[in-house]
């Protein structure tokens, strides 16, 4: 599953991780108008989703390899967390929930059609599977973290290959988030002058987390110390949730169960 607390686990109380926080957070957001009943939640991260989902089901299973603040947790009575490493989805009976929801995990999964199939098999019929994922051409560089990145169509591919039907959707920013990314892109492409040999992309994923981590800091800082007015301003409105196009940073893709 996802990993630790690294610069992959954005925070809302570090005002430099803002510009991905307001974008995950519009997931939840987008998820709570559309879930209900039994769901199920594939990494509960940092747990900021969990008061955005809780009020909009009648049982909120969340699960996750790592333990969230026990508050937030504890907030809601319909809560359970579970500690695991996906997948399997151990303990969790075939066809005993309503919606899957599992935002920014999946690229993480070494085996992604075991993690699909098992989300198929807890789910009721006529249940559905809300997913999010980066877009791998809108990615600035190599993410040592994760193990894949897709494309729009790889990602359809992936679930059709089990779910009858896949909505396409995905995350796009107004011209202030596109501001940013710009700003942010140039920041990335100096400190890639650097990496003469190319090494982001010949060297093994865990031989370069901990630098990525360090040097995605370090950029994330820098872009809020020379731009704290538009670093700090994103909010959730200025993503929106569209039928999927290249430019979207996300992919944010809903299966239903037949």
């Amino acid at each position: 599953m996802a990993v630790g607390q690294t610069a992959e686990r954005v925070s809302q109380r570090d005002a430099s991780d803002n510009y991905v926080f307001q974008r995950s957070l519009l997931a939840y957001l987008y998820a709570a108008g559309r879930v209900g009943g039994k769901v199920l939640e594939i990494g509960t991260g940092s747990g900021y989703g969990v008061e955005v989902i809780a009020p909009s089901a009648e049982h909120f299973l969340t699960v996750d390899k790592h333990q969230p603040p026990q508050e937030l947790l504890g907030a809601h009575p319909n809560v359970e967390f579970r500690q695991m490493v996906v997948p399997p989805l151990a303990g969790i009976a075939d066809e005993s929930v309503d919606w899957v929801i599992s935002f920014q995990v999946i690229e993480h999964i070494r085996n992604d059609k075991e993690f699909v199939a098992e989300v198929k098999r807890v789910l009721k019929r006529g249940g559905g599977f809300i997913v999010s994922t980066p877009n791998r051409p809108m990615s600035l560089t190599r993410n040592p973290w994760h193990v894949r990145e897709y494309s729009a169509e790889e990602f359809a591919t992936l679930l059709e290959g089990e779910f009858g039907r896949v909505e396409r959707l995905g995350v796009e920013g107004n011209a202030k988030v596109w501001e940013y990314y710009e700003k942010n892109r140039a920041g990335v492409e100096r400190i890639a002058r650097y990496d003469v040999f190319d090494f982001q992309h010949r060297l093994p994923r865990w031989m370069l987390q901990i630098p990525y981590d360090v040097l995605n800091r370090i950029n994330r800082r820098r872009l809020l110390r020379s731009n704290t007015a538009l670093t700090e301003g994103i909010t959730t409105e200025d993503y929106s949730v569209v039928e999927v196009h290249p430019k979207c940073f996300d992919l944010i893709y809903v299966a239903h169960k037949d």
